[in-house]
């Protein structure tokens, strides 16, 4: 397996908001996660970073005694990071008034040879890139996909939307969060690539195939998805990790 990230602040920002993580278990278990924070420059990048670090502690003292089994233990401990993740956010934005309000994103897979575990909250996304077809894994949290979801608008009409970035769920802003946990089986030469909205608002699905396609090299991958966004303006914080089995 291998893995890389790349982040970019854009092409308008003044700080760049995302923060990623890639952590080994072990020789053959990795942990990724992408987060995008919220609430004002300072604060966003604050509410990210601590999710990240706090996410990543907790998988990895989740597993210290070894990988199980089960893959329903595998995903409690996912489920109890974002939890713990989720408080800690949320507790520093009680007790700093300059914190007020903030939150985040999150998106992490856990990936294991022959089985990946997908978690988000949010709109940042989770993808699987085969030979021949690409999946959106997550589904986002978002106003816009509530309102495709009803049929009121459609895909296309959600990638323009004035308020495509309005999240329907955030960790860090309440006490409680809810997510998502998706169990996957990619086989070998698959890529699962995690990424903010940045990338997603920008590159669409088959875009990312055809890129997948014409690069084989992973982080040469990355690289250039960050750069194809940078040449269309790159209104917002990008962030793109990924693993490749």
């Amino acid at each position: 397996m291998r893995v890389c990230g790349v982040t970019d602040i854009g092409c308008h920002r003044r700080d760049n908001q995302d923060s990623y993580a890639i952590r080994w278990l072990d020789k053959d278990a990795v942990l990724l996660v992408v987060c995008d924070g919220m609430g004002g420059a300072q604060a966003g990048s604050v509410a990210s970073s601590v999710a990240v670090e706090e996410f990543t502690a907790a998988v990895e003292e989740g597993l210290d005694q070894g990988m199980p089994e089960d893959p329903a233990r595998r995903e409690q401990v996912l489920a109890g990071a974002c939890a713990r993740a989720n408080a800690r956010v949320f507790r520093l934005s009680a007790e700093n008034p300059a914190y007020e309000g903030m939150g985040t994103t999150l998106v992490a897979a856990l990936i294991l040879p022959g089985a990946a575990y997908m978690v988000h909250v949010g709109d940042s996304r989770g993808y699987l890139l085969e030979s021949d077809t690409i999946r959106q894994v997550t589904v986002d949290h978002s106003l816009v996909q509530l309102l495709v979801d009803r049929g009121e608008i459609t895909p296309a009409q959600a990638r323009i939307h004035p308020q495509k970035n309005l999240i329907t769920r955030a960790l860090g802003v309440d006490s409680r969060v809810e997510y998502d946990l998706n169990r996957l089986s990619p086989g070998p030469g698959s890529r699962l690539l995690l990424c903010s909205d940045g990338l997603s608002n920008l590159l669409e699905d088959d875009t990312l195939l055809c890129l997948s396609r014409q690069e084989e090299d992973p982080e040469q991958f990355c690289r250039g998805l960050v750069k194809q966004v940078l040449e269309r303006g790159a209104p917002d914080n990008v962030t793109v990790v990924l693993a490749q089995l």
